[in-house]
């Protein structure tokens, strides 16, 4: 992959993860709902989980457009992008039996993905 393929795509990568940060902070209740029914996803302790999430991810997204925009490292930010995936991937697996059924495919979906794109990603941004 060329270094302004992988700047490409390290670009999208972020911009995605930052969307959802933003989804997250905006209406929290979608978020929540991967991981717990919709009566509990509008509980305010839910949103305020929701909305720290988005924040984390908006501030992810942001360490990778920073140091991009700076032709700095940038592989930091997406190993921590792709840690924090795996974060989530554990909490769900944890807690699988107990949330609801198709949701907590997506997020699994979801997470692996984001693990998977920073795995590539941080091979071959900065190289």
């Amino acid at each position: 992959m060329s270094r302004e393929t992988a700047r490409m795509a390290t670009r999208a990568f972020a911009l995605t993860r930052g969307a959802i940060g933003v989804a997250a902070l905006l209406a929290p209740g979608v978020l929540a709902s991967g991981w717990v029914d919709k009566s509990e996803a509008r509980m305010p302790g839910s949103r305020v989980l929701a909305r720290a999430l988005g924040g984390r991810d908006v501030a992810l997204a942001a360490g990778i457009m920073l140091s991009l925009r700076h032709d700095a490292p940038a592989r930091g930010w997406v190993e921590g992008a792709g840690l924090a995936d795996a974060m989530d991937t554990l909490a769900t697996i944890l807690s699988f039996r107990s949330l609801p059924s198709p949701n907590r495919w997506a997020v699994l979906s979801l997470a692996g993905a984001g693990i998977a794109a920073s795995r590539i990603l941080s091979q071959v941004i900065d190289g």
